[in-house]
């Protein structure tokens, strides 16, 4: 990849961006960066509301999936009306379609789950039957696996909508990313970081992902000081399992990836029931820490699944 000097510096960039406050601080986030680094670049955001945003009735796995969040920013892409994209990386499908491109992958927030309630401290303090929201199907699988007793709902929306669906007393508890309650200064609702041992992350949860055209080697070089090198491998074993399984927001997949004391990474990946009868879990590690490691692991990872008979919980995936 060229360096960034081989390319005059930019003198003006459009980001594409959902209008949720979230992903509007995740696009303001990458423009104060690019502002950093360009000082003479004219840096704009594109706002707009994609499928994903505007469906909110119905589960994400019953209209078409996460991809529903990008699809309206990539046609932005392909009609250069924007040079690139701001997404949460556990909203990208596992495969990036020609003619596009992940050019970074910055630093993760906090990858964990957080529980939030007005009465109860923990998902451990809830009493039978009480009502938890989540909109998504790999959290609700861990739930209910973990806690048999309680009602586990749908919740969709923008993190503030579910927080006032919350408030509003339409349930006793949500569980949704501590990274995105960070982002946005709203840390004083999580009452517990739900530990990965009794919900795993999604794969790339809490990291940004950059996308642009492919073939676009000056954005590739002027994007690449946002890349974290480290969220890149860790988040690569992550996707490389789901991908290998079909994963996606229909498929209760969880997979979470660290660097470990000694300088290698250890993969944790599991497939659930939907309705938490039953779930299986494959742990993988490698001594290096480098993308071909990662992706080995994922590998191993994706194969110990299915060896324990994942594919009765992913359909034709």
């Amino acid at each position: 990849m060229a360096s960034a000097s081989a390319f005059p510096a930019p003198g003006r960039l459009v980001i594409a961006s959902r209008q949720s406050r979230l992903a509007m601080w995740q696009a303001e986030h990458v423009q104060a960066r690019l502002r950093e680094m360009y000082p003479h670049c004219v840096v704009g955001i594109l706002g707009m509301t994609t499928e994903g945003d505007r469906v909110l009735d119905r589960a994400l796995n019953e209209i078409g999936g996460k991809g529903l969040f990008i699809k309206e920013l990539e046609v932005a892409l392909l009609e250069r009306r924007a040079d690139l994209a701001v997404h949460s990386l556990k909203d990208v499908p596992m495969d990036v379609a020609d003619p596009f491109a992940l050019a970074a992958i910055m630093a993760r927030e906090d990858p964990r789950d957080a529980f939030v309630s007005g009465r109860y401290a923990s998902l451990e303090d809830l009493p039978a039957g009480a009502r938890v929201g989540t909109s998504s199907l790999r959290r609700a699988a861990q739930i209910r696996r973990a806690f048999q007793t309680l009602e586990v709902l749908p919740l969709r929306g923008n993190v503030n909508t579910r927080l006032a669906r919350l408030d509003e007393g339409r349930y006793d508890a949500i569980v949704l990313a501590a990274a995105g309650l960070k982002r946005l200064g709203l840390a004083s609702r999580i009452r517990a970081i739900v530990p990965p041992s009794l919900c795993l992350p999604a794969a790339g949860q809490g990291a940004l992902a950059i996308e642009t055209l492919a073939g676009r080697d000056d954005l590739q070089a002027w994007l690449a000081p946002l890349a974290d090198a480290r969220t890149a491998i860790e988040v690569h074993a992550e996707r490389t399992v789901s991908r290998l399984l079909g994963g996606s927001c229909r498929v209760p997949l969880a997979a979470w990836c660290v660097s470990t004391p000694g300088g290698g990474l250890k993969l944790i990946s599991r497939v659930a029931a939907a309705d938490g009868s039953a779930m299986i879990e494959a742990v993988a590690e490698c001594a290096r820490a480098d993308r071909d490691s990662a992706r080995l692991i994922g590998e191993q990872a994706a194969r110990s699944l299915r060896d324990q008979g994942a594919a009765r919980w992913l359909g034709s995936s």
